[in-house]
């Protein structure tokens, strides 16, 4: 198999995951108020704010300073302190570049660079371990802003309306 093909067809699998986590949390939003944006079931738990801002900062971490090899200047511990201080207008404007940008960093990321293993949040991952966590993270972190939005609202979010996920492998797509 060519090199650039499977390259190609990896960063473009990776973007999919992340326009489609991006699209999910969108749709949450637009379900909740601004004050259930900054909600915390409880102590141990997050709010959605949280969760994206947790996000952007794992995205940045290791989408874009580890790839890129730039300082990182990530503060983790912030983005679960914060009580206030975005809208979800604003927090999802801050995914959206964040995103953005870790898709710009794949579109031009070197052979060299997927293979290269190099430190990250104190692991060693390739550039592909690093774009296989990012993916990985963001779905899972989604996973939780959905679940949490249908609890305060009880009602599904609506993800794939008009799509029949009944089809099976072996049905012919009309």
């Amino acid at each position: 198999m060519n090199t650039n093909k499977f390259k190609e067809e990896f960063i473009s699998n990776a973007n999919y995951r992340l326009d489609e986590s991006l699209r999910m949390i969108e749709i949450s939003l637009a379900k909740i108020t601004e004050e259930q944006l900054w909600q915390k079931p409880n102590t141990n738990t997050n709010s959605i704010a949280n969760l994206i801002l947790h996000l952007c900062g794992n995205l940045r971490q290791y989408g874009i300073s580890s790839l890129k090899e730039i300082e990182d200047i990530r503060n983790r511990d912030l983005e679960f302190s914060m009580e206030k201080g975005f809208t979800k207008k604003d927090i999802f404007s801050k995914l959206t570049s964040t995103v953005l940008e870790v898709k710009n960093v794949l579109k031009s990321i070197s052979d060299e660079r997927l293979v290269t293993v190099k430190p990250v949040q104190g692991f060693e991952f390739s550039g592909i371990g690093n774009i296989i966590h990012l993916v990985e993270h963001f779905s899972y972190h989604t996973g939780q802003i959905a679940f949490w939005v249908k609890f305060l609202k009880d009602e599904q979010l609506g993800f794939y309306d008009g799509q029949d996920l009944n089809i099976l492998n072996n049905d012919k797509a009309n």
